[in-house]
């Protein structure tokens, strides 16, 4: 049996695997059936292995390969691009790989789970027909707040629809802070609803967590949320120099992520040189960059600076400076 898991949404493909893996059966023998292997790394005598193996005292055994696919993506030509080009015999190892899976014996369960996937690709092609494929992009607007929902009652709870609206503003479509926040809330308010104070009360409402969701606002173009997050952390004692070395910090991460892009690196590799701990976090980024072209994240390092600089020089007290730069940062403009 053949799997293809794919999308920026890990908890959602995590949870999907979990699900693969609790139908095999008996958990603690599937432990001892279970190969898990780096697609970018692994050779093919050992995908070969893996899935010729003939599981031990259970009847089926599970290999989970993560990046698979990606493998196979084409490599840009360009640059500093040099060093990943492709040599003939990798983009031609697509092929010796779509047959061990077709080869496979019907006792391995094969998933392969990938960051993203192109119907281009040509492993992908091979064996697509082949396989049970399932995608999971990141949750938004309404589809978040229907899965908030699932989520709290599935927890034993309820909870109230502006309850809901506050929790997609603070916390978005990172799904393992959420499930872990509702978590939270359902033990907290016991058998009546979820309320918008008890959220107030409870979600991590500390001082980084918020500037984080702000400067989240600042970049998706919400400027309500905004100037809401932005009056939060100076009342919680958040001084404006250190509001404005969080934003900058963020524009210099989406700069690179953007850069690191454009070099053909993937996503992996871009997550280690900008030193970010998860990969929603890097996917978040990248995805934050599409949305600005480098004339205008060189227009927005001009506005940091101005405002800095008002608040250096008097000109400005450091609250006015910050409403009137997330007023300018939040306006959409073709550059």
């Amino acid at each position: 049996m053949l799997y293809i898991l794919s999308g920026p949404d890990d908890f959602s493909l995590a949870q999907s695997l979990e699900d693969i893996k609790r139908s095999t059966g008996d958990r603690e023998m599937l432990a001892t059936n279970t190969t898990t292997l780096e697609g970018q790394q692994m050779s093919l005598a050992e995908f070969s292995t893996a899935c010729g193996a003939v599981p031990f005292l259970s009847e089926k055994r599970l290999v989970i390969v993560k990046g698979l696919l990606e493998r196979f993506e084409p490599k840009g030509r360009t640059g500093r691009q040099k060093k990943h080009r492709q040599t003939n015999s990798e983009q031609n190892g697509y092929k010796e790989v779509a047959e061990c899976i077709s080869n496979m014996p019907d006792s391995t369960i094969l998933v392969l789970t990938e960051r993203q996937l192109k119907s281009s690709n040509p492993l992908y092609k091979l064996i697509s027909r082949q396989a049970v494929v399932k995608s999971f992009p990141l949750l938004r607007g309404t589809e978040l707040k229907q899965w908030i929902e699932k989520r709290v009652a599935e927890e034993g709870g309820s909870i109230s629809p502006a309850a809901v609206n506050l929790l997609t503003q603070l916390i978005g479509s990172n799904l393992w802070t959420m499930a872990s926040e509702i978590n939270k809330l359902v033990l907290y308010v016991g058998e009546r609803r979820i309320e918008k104070e008890d959220i107030q009360k409870v979600v991590g409402y500390t001082q980084q967590v918020s500037i984080f969701a702000m400067v989240d606002a600042v970049i998706d173009f919400r400027p309500q949320v905004a100037e809401n997050l932005l009056e939060q952390l100076l009342q919680r004692g958040a001084t404006p120099p250190y509001i404005l070395v969080m934003l900058s910090r963020q524009i210099r991460m989406i700069v690179r992520a953007k850069e690191l892009r454009s070099q053909g690196i993937g996503e992996r590799e871009i997550q280690s040189k900008l030193g970010l701990a998860s990969d929603f976090q890097v996917r978040r980024t990248l995805e934050q960059a599409n949305r600005y072209t480098p004339a205008r994240l060189k227009q927005v390092y001009r506005q940091l600076l101005e405002a800095d600089l008002s608040i250096k020089t008097g000109k400005y007290e450091g609250e006015l400076a910050l409403n009137i730069l997330i007023a300018e940062l939040c306006q959409r403009r073709k550059v």
